[in-house]
């Protein structure tokens, strides 16, 4: 029998152990959501949230009941743009970094 491991628990250590993934998550995360897949968005960055601020953080930080912050990360969550604004900046902040967009020309 194979072994199995979480999931949830392997992005959380990876993500303390290595920032630049966790760097390369949000990154994902806000390149999915430019390119119209905010499913799948959503769900890794609910992952990272999960592994860095957490859901009671991000609730205090967000000024947000942690509930709600759940919902609009589930796979059928429907945050706003001032949500989904707030959330990227409360992990944007725990990871220390700055998002830039960056328009590429489609071939």
């Amino acid at each position: 029998m194979a072994l199995t491991r979480d999931f949830k628990l392997t992005v959380s250590e990876r993500v303390a152990r290595e920032p630049e993934f966790a760097k390369a998550l949000l990154d994902e995360a806000a390149t999915l959501f430019l390119n119209g897949e905010p499913e799948t968005a959503r769900l890794i960055l609910r992952d990272l949230v999960n592994a860095t601020v957490g859901f009671e953080g991000l609730a205090r930080e967000t000024a947000r009941p942690s509930k709600s912050l759940h919902r609009m990360l589930s796979s059928h969550g429907n945050p706003s743009m001032d949500n989904l604004s707030a959330i990227f900046g409360a992990v944007r902040r725990q990871l220390g970094v700055q998002i830039e967009a960056h328009a590429v020309k489609a071939a």
